[in-house]
């Protein structure tokens, strides 16, 4: 009888190296007074989404001389956005204002925003065809950002926006609140992934099917709960 050892896991199959990168398919929403999301602008010139949760630290708590336990802060999420331009409505959300056609003001209040963006998940056989992860940020709102404007030389670069991001949690039926959901397509129901997709950036007006165009929008959680549930 062998005495050889062989492992359960397995490391470095084929298929199963994976990676994440890129951001695409940005699109904003303003969010209006009732805590809806207005209709949903693309955001061109998206450059980096740098996901920054803090919080959750521990509290430790001491009794009889000893540690009796850990007390976990609240975890918040936050994000930087850079990007080479931005939509129309996120002026207000940047604390800008138009007097008139072409003139800005700023130092306004900034507005609250949601957004959501792609990633690109791939692997070792099919590369950034593999799949992707759709991400959503609710209750977002934009600090005042830094930028500088530099002499064209002979190396010239684009001035770019970046801002950071505090976010105010919302409700999730069963859940806690939350700012932050993701879906992964590689695991997900394709068409209820399509479903919400349809939504988020809307549907063109088809007259051969008498089909009227659909505004993209934001939808809640518990909205997104009904459609994968």
């Amino acid at each position: 009888m062998s005495n050889e050892h062989v492992d359960l896991l397995k490391w470095d199959e084929i298929g199963k190296h994976f990676y994440e990168m890129g951001v695409r398919k940005g699109v904003f929403y303003l969010q209006n007074s009732d805590g809806s999301y207005g209709d949903g602008e693309a955001w061109n010139g998206l450059s980096t989404v740098t996901q920054s949760p803090s919080g959750a630290e521990a509290n430790k708590i001491y009794a009889d001389d000893i540690q009796y336990l850990n007390v976990y802060s609240k975890e918040e999420f936050g994000a930087t956005i850079e990007a080479y331009t931005y939509p129309d409505g996120f002026a207000q959300c940047n604390g800008e204002a138009s007097l008139a056609a072409g003139v800005v003001i700023g130092q306004q209040a900034r507005k609250s925003f949601g957004f959501c963006y792609r990633s690109i998940i791939g692997n070792d056989v099919a590369g950034e065809d593999y799949g992707y992860k759709l991400h959503i940020i609710y209750g977002a709102k934009a600090s005042p950002s830094e930028r500088s404007h530099a002499s064209v030389n002979d190396s010239p670069e684009p001035s770019p926006f970046s801002w950071e991001i505090t976010t105010t949690p919302i409700e999730v039926p069963g859940h806690q609140p939350t700012s932050y959901i993701s879906f992964d397509s590689t695991k997900t129901d394709p068409e209820k992934l399509a479903v919400l997709e349809a939504i988020l950036y809307g549907t063109a007006a088809d007259a051969t099917n008498n089909v009227a165009e659909v505004k993209a929008r934001l939808p809640l959680p518990e909205e997104i709960a009904q459609i994968f549930g």
